[in-house]
């Protein structure tokens, strides 16, 4: 998949940073704060499909940051909490959440360099499966095997490595996937579909909960499920 993006180089005292952001914007998709009880990804299609080829892009990509601005989409009814943008980086990189605050003044959008990004389905799928097959075998799972959640400065981290960031993307390409065939999608409903936490650090006994949902965006009578067509406007006296 080629995804567009928009590619910056800000500095934070003595050190700089590779930062991409996708473009356009995810506008139909919201995250909320998980360190706060509960956390919610919602999106539609495209940002749900778009979220999982930036995480397949993190993946491979230990020394860049992804930032995805989701706080200035549209409003969803059913987003819990505070809503966060988002950031995805290796945890070898040293990006310090407190820093961040100075790395985003120099994301000034039109003063990047516009690009595009490729990820491999095939690869990412492979490595995903390396990390679910770690994961039935719990004995075989690490601390580095987990995704470190961080917020600060309204920004959800999450810090990871490859194949932690490649089987996210897969629970990511199946929201999007299958989302849209959910009761209630073409309703306007959202779509419960699968879910981050197993990816979590446990604490006290408990993960660090972030669920994934799917809701299309109004006006719905536009939404069509997988595999149906289109609806065709009738013929009129005119047409041919």
């Amino acid at each position: 998949m080629r995804l567009r993006v928009e590619e910056f180089r800000p500095r934070a005292g003595r050190y700089a940073f590779r930062v991409v952001q996708p473009r356009p914007e995810l506008r139909h998709t919201t995250l909320s704060d998980p360190l706060r009880g509960w956390g919610y990804l919602v999106g539609d299609h495209d940002g749900l499909a778009r979220l999982a080829a930036l995480l397949s892009f993190a993946a491979y990509s230990p020394h860049t940051v992804v930032h995805v601005p989701l706080r200035g989409g549209v409003p969803r009814e059913f987003a819990p909490g505070t809503p966060v943008d988002l950031v995805l980086a290796h945890r070898t990189l040293g990006l310090r959440p407190s820093v961040w605050p100075a790395l985003r003044r120099g994301l000034t959008r039109g003063r990047g360099t516009p690009g595009t990004v490729r990820t491999d389905e095939r690869r990412t799928a492979e490595h995903a499966a390396a990390w679910e097959a770690r994961w039935e075998r719990r004995d075989r799972l690490d601390p580095a095997d987990r995704i470190r959640p961080a917020v600060h400065a309204r920004t959800l981290f999450l810090f990871g490595a490859r194949d932690t960031f490649a089987s996210a993307s897969s629970h990511l390409e199946a929201a999007a996937g299958f989302g849209p065939r959910g009761k209630g999608a073409t309703k306007g409903r959202d779509v419960l579909v699968t879910a981050l936490t197993r990816h979590m650090p446990v604490t006290g006994g408990w993960h660090t909960e972030l669920d994934i949902g799917f809701q299309a965006y109004p006006p719905y009578r536009h939404f069509r499920r997988p595999g149906r067509p289109a609806s065709r406007r009738s013929r009129t006296a005119a047409s041919a």
